[in-house]
């Protein structure tokens, strides 16, 4: 797109396949022992390497604190730093500069010569729309989500859609899009959000359930950390919220292996061990973990220690979940062994490892963490034994995140959170298989998981969608955080008009008469679904 090239080297037998007469072809594959596009992915027995793109569509402090530095200590989060923006150029171009040229093309052929198989695209509900008074660029990073979608099919990657960012905030973290309170499933407006919500899931499940994308994206996390692990709302609440996008996301894309996604849930700070038994029989239904090791009391332990603390800490309660809920998995985790580094608890915040935060007694100074270049190989090879030991005891997991940008002061400041640095300064697995086996290696506590071994109705086979205990978490919910009684919240009448997501333009060849005619489909892939939106 910007003119650049660039060489690709895939020791791993992958390779890259773009037909300009058809754009849509699916045969090109990331790896030898990755399926190509064309095959469907086997749940529970191909293994998922990937790799989040946090950062890009949504943007977050620590991850371009370039953007934020500018207006320190103010701009904290995407809301305030539009407004910043906005204030400042009259305009919100510097974001889409940004969309331009945080990620592209040659990311993806980087993250699929380095192995991986899959990357998660954190999407905000502003890449759909906004409504009065939301400072954000609207409906202008779907068109870089469509790129993705072409890159992606053109090296072989698969995409795991992560909606991270919905109305009212869910968890009232930044990267929820605002800081503060939550409005989401809390409070008077707690239910019109996720009403919202829903039919921004509706949306994007029609589009990625077209056929012209299910098997690019065949992957829908459908919301991001939802609660805080605070009591923010009742676990009812969340499980209805839950059980009707699944009500919605079926009907878009039907049931049964081939048909819509895979619907990744997050245990929304209730734990893995709280969700067997949840809508048993429900069609291709996953379980997400985040797990990170650094956003509580620091662990004090030498660097050289921490390659078994990943089995220690996930690998019994993956396997548990596995064989007890079915598809489970991590959609984020790091190499971070401490919480030291530029904006990563939050603007102004301060870390718990030097006692700057949440009044932690100081455990060390974050200067020689920051700086990566004063490592040493004994640092680099604990940290990557750490990362082998996370992708052996969580299985499928996607690192968070793969690219750190610089601050103004022209280096990464948080350097355990970047899969691309690492690569280049060598503390990343050379190859991520060599990951299988490696908490037995060590010694420590083993995930257990036979490959395979998942029912047939929990990977979209026979009985996949006969879910009996579904009409047991009607909507909306009867009560919701803060509201005991969620009948007298307001709630937006459905009156209003379907709306639909473009595909992407068609690339002209050098012949303009000779480019193909191409159906991308016209965002809806379900004709008969037509129930007019909130």
């Amino acid at each position: 797109d910007d003119g650049s090239t660039f060489q690709y080297n895939n020791s791993f037998g992958g390779y890259w396949v773009y037909d300009p007469a058809n754009p849509l072809n699916e045969s090109a594959r990331a790896q030898a022992n990755s399926p190509p596009i064309s095959q469907l992915w086997k749940w529970g027995d191909d293994q998922i390497f990937g790799v989040n793109l946090g950062g890009w569509l949504t943007l977050e402090p620590f991850i371009s604190p370039a953007l934020y530095q500018p207006f320190e200590p103010d701009a904290v989060d995407e809301w305030t730093l539009s407004e910043h923006i906005q204030t400042r150029d009259g305009n919100l171009n510097a974001i889409e500069d940004h969309y331009k040229t945080f990620i592209t093309e040659e990311d993806f052929a980087m993250i699929a010569a380095a192995g991986l198989n899959w990357v998660r695209i954190p999407l905000p509900y502003w890449a759909i729309e906004t409504y009065p008074g939301e400072p954000f660029l609207a409906r202008t990073s779907w068109t870089y989500f469509l790129k993705a979608i072409g890159w992606a099919r053109k090296y072989g990657l698969r995409i795991n859609l992560d909606l991270h960012a919905v109305p009212g905030s869910q968890n009232g973290w930044n990267h929820s899009g605002k800081s503060g309170s939550i409005n989401f499933l809390n409070g008077v407006m707690g239910v019109a959000n996720a009403q919202r919500t829903l039919d921004y899931i509706r949306i994007l499940a029609e589009f990625i359930s077209q056929e012209e994308y299910r098997n690019v994206v065949p992957f829908f996390g459908i919301i991001n950390e939802p609660g805080t692990g605070m009591n923010n709302f009742p676990k009812s609440s969340i499980q209805a919220f839950y059980a009707e996008a699944y009500r919605i996301i079926r009907n878009a894309g039907g049931v049964g292996t081939g048909h819509g996604p895979v619907i990744s849930i997050h245990e929304a700070y209730f734990g893995l061990g709280g969700w067997p038994g949840f809508l048993t029989g429900a069609d291709r239904l996953a379980l997400d973990q985040h797990t990170y090791l650094v956003f509580q009391d620091q662990i004090q332990q030498p660097v050289t220690a921490f390659p078994t603390v990943p089995c220690e800490s996930w690998s019994a309660n993956t396997e548990a979940s596995l064989n007890a809920f079915g598809l489970t998995g991590a959609g984020e985790w790091s190499f971070a062994i401490n919480d030291c580094g530029l904006y990563v608890n939050a603007v102004g915040m301060g870390t718990r490892y030097e006692g700057t935060m949440d009044g932690k007694p100081r455990t060390g100074d974050c200067a020689p963490w920051i700086d990566y270049t004063t490592w040493d190989q004994s640092t680099k090879d604990s940290l990557r034994g750490l990362g082998l030991s996370s992708m052996d005891s969580l299985r499928d997991s996607f690192f968070w995140t793969w690219r750190i940008g610089e601050s103004t002061r022209g280096r990464v400041e948080a350097p355990f959170w970047s899969y691309k640095l690492a690569i280049q300064e060598g503390w990343a697995p050379a190859n991520p298989r060599d990951s299988a086996g490696q908490c037995a290696k060590l010694g420590s506590t083993v995930n257990g998981y036979v490959p395979g071994s998942l029912q047939s109705w929990q990977v979209g086979g026979a009985g996949a969608g006969t879910v009996p205990s579904l009409d047991s978490y009607p909507w909306p919910p009867t009560e919701i955080g803060g509201v005991a009684n969620a009948a007298t919240l307001p709630m937006y009448t459905a009156t209003g008009a379907i709306s639909t997501l473009p595909g992407p333009t068609p690339t002209q060849t050098g012949n303009s008469a000779a480019t193909p005619t191409v159906d991308f489909g016209n965002g809806w892939a379900n004709p008969d679904d037509t129930t007019l939106m909130a």
